[in-house]
């Protein structure tokens, strides 16, 4: 397969530096350079790109999770939402209002540049956070997460194509493996910060007490906003524009993709694009399994410190234990992005890791045992944290073109959404303390994303031996040079990940 995509990327330089119609000749059009350059600039990139999405998307995820520590610190108490699924409502209209904007945002962000529309998406959804602290009911917290939805909707998956913009195809799940690895991390200081922050003696003003669960919303959303005024300063917007290349760097970053992606990275997001993304058999099944491991880790995310409560352990304890299962997904996902990245394969660590989630959550549906369930936590944040970078970048692997990029990313993580939607009614008060239903919901969902890593390897592979065979020539026939590059993923010459 690596072969195959070398022939083409030669084959798309020689036709690029053959001569000129005018006589213009080969030497002034050919641009070459050495591994060793592509390297210097590559980690050069790294610096200024990875960690900064990491960061910003952590601060993404704490501001939506938050809402899980602060309900244990009496947010459900001082709201009247102790009984009843007031507060699964209040998850819900988040996840509602996220899936909206999400192809919209993401179509907004190819014509505007990252470097000011992601920031601009941080200090807002940092701002609505912080402004969540002075929310006196159920109706005014409504509203907040709904604000907080808009900001949101088009943080993940903008800085997925954001990074999809600077790397290869085998470079870039170890680098979308880091930055979703914020879930987890965030997941982690979201105990540890809450743990602190509650502890915070009450302040501010007559009537608007900071306190306990507000002093999470406030602190957290004020760094949040922060971060998201400063981010610009460092933040490129592209590789043929990045401030921290010189001439020859920018040269090598943006011609190293188009030598692999034979396609224009200007060119606009057309109707041709959304087709190409949306009525894709793999997309399909990328989006599902996403949507189904959605289920588990936005579902404990939020419930997680409400589950350890209700095994027995006090508020603060509850909060603190949620820390080292989050720790052990965040290395472990990471691990899984190194190493797929290396063997050039996706659904293979992607279906062995979910196998683990399935036995996670049999335990927790079967076994009574509290040290043994605890235990049954970190199989399941193992097993599903690698699944979300990992099925999005396997449908942005196949997605030939940034413009078919930026709608796949933005169009896997809308459906992927929904299944947030419904991770918040999977557990509700009166399945508490045991929350079977929950946790039958979830090993149901993880058997099936096991199937869908399976179903992906079998379709990819096949559809490359069809290819190779020449059955798909046809679909050149009649075409330009142009056009023919027109057809993305569906050029013959095209092979998928498995």
């Amino acid at each position: 397969m690596a072969d195959v995509e070398k022939e083409v990327a030669q084959q798309s330089l020689q036709e690029r530096t053959a001569t000129s119609k005018d006589g213009t000749s080969s030497e002034e059009l050919e641009f070459d350079y050495t591994e060793e350059e592509e390297a210097i600039v590559r980690r050069k990139i790294d610096w200024h790109t990875v960690p900064l999405v990491t960061l910003l998307y952590m601060l993404c995820f704490l501001d939506r999770i938050n809402i899980g520590n602060a309900r244990i610190q009496g947010l459900s108490r001082d709201l009247d939402m102790v009984e009843g699924v007031k507060f699964n409502w209040a998850l819900s209209i988040f996840y509602i209002i996220y899936l909206l904007v999400e192809v919209p945002s993401n179509i907004l962000l190819k014509a505007i540049g990252a470097r000011f529309y992601l920031p601009l998406l941080v200090c807002g959804f940092g701002l609505v956070s912080l402004c969540t602290a002075f929310v006196k009911d159920f109706a005014g917290l409504m509203v907040a997460r709904a604000f907080l939805g808009i900001f949101e909707g088009g943080a993940m998956p903008g800085m997925a194509f954001f990074l999809s913009c600077f790397y290869k195809r085998n470079e870039l799940l170890f680098r979308i493996g880091i930055y979703v690895s914020a879930a987890s991390i965030a997941g982690a200081f979201g105990g540890l910060l809450a743990a602190a922050l509650s502890q915070i003696p009450s302040w501010g003003a007559a009537g608007a007490e900071i306190h306990t669960w507000r002093n999470i919303f406030f602190f957290e959303g004020l760094i949040t906003v922060i971060i998201g005024l400063l981010a610009p300063i460092w933040m490129p917007t592209d590789p043929s524009t990045a401030y921290f290349l010189n001439e020859r760097e920018r040269k090598i970053a943006a011609e190293r993709l188009l030598r692999e992606h034979r396609s224009d990275p200007a060119r606009k997001v057309t109707w041709a694009d959304v087709k190409a993304a949306v009525f894709c058999i793999h997309n399909y099944t990328c989006a599902l399994a996403f949507f189904l491991i959605n289920i588990t880790v936005q579902g404990l995310s939020v419930f997680l410190p409400t589950i350890l409560n209700d095994l027995g352990w006090t508020n603060t304890q509850a909060q603190l234990y949620s820390v080292p299962p989050y720790v052990c997904a965040c290395v472990v996902a990471i691990a899984v992005a190194w190493l797929s990245d290396k063997s050039g394969q996706r659904g293979v660590w992607l279906g062995s890791f979910a196998c683990l989630a399935v036995v996670g959550f049999a335990i927790l549906r079967w076994v009574e045992n509290t040290n043994v369930r605890y235990m049954a936590v970190f199989f399941v944040t193992i097993g599903a944290f690698p699944g979300g970078p990992g099925f999005l970048s396997w449908a942005m692997n196949n997605s030939a073109g940034p413009s078919v990029r930026a709608v796949t990313s933005a169009y896997v993580v809308t459906l992927g959404t929904i299944g947030g939607i419904v991770a918040t009614w999977t557990y509700i008060f009166y399945d508490g303390p045991k929350y079977h239903t929950g946790h039958t919901i979830n090993l149901v969902g993880q058997i099936v994303t096991a199937c869908c890593a399976l179903f992906g390897v079998l379709y990819c592979a096949r559809e490359n031996r069809v290819r190779a065979a020449g059955k798909r020539d046809h679909r050149l026939e009649g075409l330009t040079e142009e056009e023919a590059e027109e057809l993305g993923s569906r050029h013959p010459r095209f092979r998928y990940w498995t």
